[in-house]
């Protein structure tokens, strides 16, 4: 285990216990169970303006704060993934425990932990008696884990409506490695999946010249495929990659020829593609080996990168209230899945993600240890107060 920055007493630190009150809500994507109620009544009685909308059975919290030429967020989800196979938890995943230094239960990494760091630290903030200098935002969905639809990517639409542009947004994701601090998300590729029916004509396997196998012309699209050569990617941001992630010719009989064959693939892409890019890329491919095809996309997500500008910069705040608390400075990645950073992304701001470690996150008995959390809710405080106080 890495060695433990020096950390103040338990009881000085509310988000242990704000983090259990959000671990015990069972808010399975798109129900929030209460959690946002909860957080939007203790932001109500420090002095924050809140709002919440229900779009089509996701809920969407909006709170805020202050004034001034800037406008800094907080942006994070309340739902969680299912726990699955409840007998193989060790506590109830809804149930909040800590065991040897270690909270334990569903959303304790991802990312209940982040929200209630963020609340602990906001609370200190505001209880310093000193006016902010910019406005401060709270962007809250219970549709992070779903498809996204009607959660991230609504409140920025809803940001753009208001006439609301952030300067800065720092998303709670868990982006740790071994101890709070250690890596920041700066960035994340794109994603995008699809799915493509190769047509051809059903036969007799003994008369393959009456026949059009599918299957054949499929394996044909699947070496193209796998010969692409991707951009291999730099130091700040990783290549494009293709992974085939199922195939189907439909019910099997051995001695039959297909006649239809379906692959499904995702792409991870690189800031030097677009959507429709790798769509007319992919077209175009599928063309050389035949005409008889059809090609769905879902689940599109553009990638984004933030810069680190200059030392009045989120990246730079970011890194020295890491620093005053750990003595270190983080590493800048950009790995990992999609996230909701890519909604707030704009060409004139900067996102960056910074959480608990995500070593568990989705999996049975999802856990952390309170000093890690600890650790957050001291970073949050430092930025913060460095971004919000003169």
């Amino acid at each position: 285990m890495p060695e433990l920055p020096k950390l103040k007493p338990q009881a000085q630190y509310l988000s242990i216990d704000y983090a259990k009150t959000l671990i015990d809500k069972p808010s399975i994507t798109p129900d929030d169970a209460g959690c946002q109620a909860w957080i939007i009544e203790k932001l109500t009685a420090i002095g924050f303006s809140c709002q919440q909308f229900n779009i089509n059975g996701v809920l969407n919290m909006v709170a805020s704060i202050g004034q001034g030429k800037k406008t800094y967020a907080f942006a994070g989800h309340t739902d969680v993934v299912p726990p699955g196979k409840r007998e193989l938890w060790q506590t109830p995943p809804f149930k909040a425990t800590v065991k040897q230094g270690r909270l334990i239960g569903r959303g304790a990494a991802d990312m209940k932990t982040g929200v209630a760091a963020m609340l602990a630290a906001t609370e200190k903030l505001i209880a310093a008696n000193q006016t902010l200098t910019q406005q401060f935002v709270w962007l809250i969905t219970s549709d992070e884990e779903g498809e996204a639809e009607y959660g991230s990517q609504w409140l920025q639409t809803y940001l753009t409506e208001q006439n609301i542009q952030l300067d800065a947004c720092i998303v709670g994701e868990p982006t740790s490695n071994a101890l709070t601090g250690d890596t920041i998300k700066v960035g994340r590729r794109g994603s995008v999946s699809f799915k493509v029916n190769v047509f051809g004509k059903q036969g007799h396997v003994a008369y393959p010249d009456y026949a059009d196998n599918a299957i054949h012309k499929m394996n044909a699209l699947l070496n193209k495929l796998n010969t692409i050569k991707w951009e291999q990617g730099s130091k700040d941001f990783p290549g494009t990659s293709l992974q085939i992630t199922h195939i189907n010719s439909g019910n099997f009989t051995d001695n039959l020829v297909p006649d239809k064959c379906s692959i499904c693939f995702n792409i991870r892409y690189s800031a030097k593609w677009s959507q429709s890019m790798l769509t007319r890329f992919i077209e175009d491919l599928i063309k050389q080996v035949t005409k008889q095809y059809t090609i769905e996309w879902d689940r599109p997500c553009e990638p984004y990168l933030t810069t680190n500008v200059n030392e009045q910069c989120l990246i730079h705040s970011i890194e020295q209230a890491i620093f005053r608390h750990t003595g270190k400075f983080p590493l800048l990645s950009t790995s990992g899945g999609t996230s909701d950073g890519r909604f707030f992304k704009q060409p004139y701001n900067q996102v960056v993600e910074i959480g608990v470690p995500n070593n568990t996150i989705h999996q049975v008995n999802e856990n952390i240890q309170l000093s890690d959390l600890m650790l957050l809710e001291d970073i949050y405080t430092s930025l913060l107060f460095d971004l919000f106080t003169e």
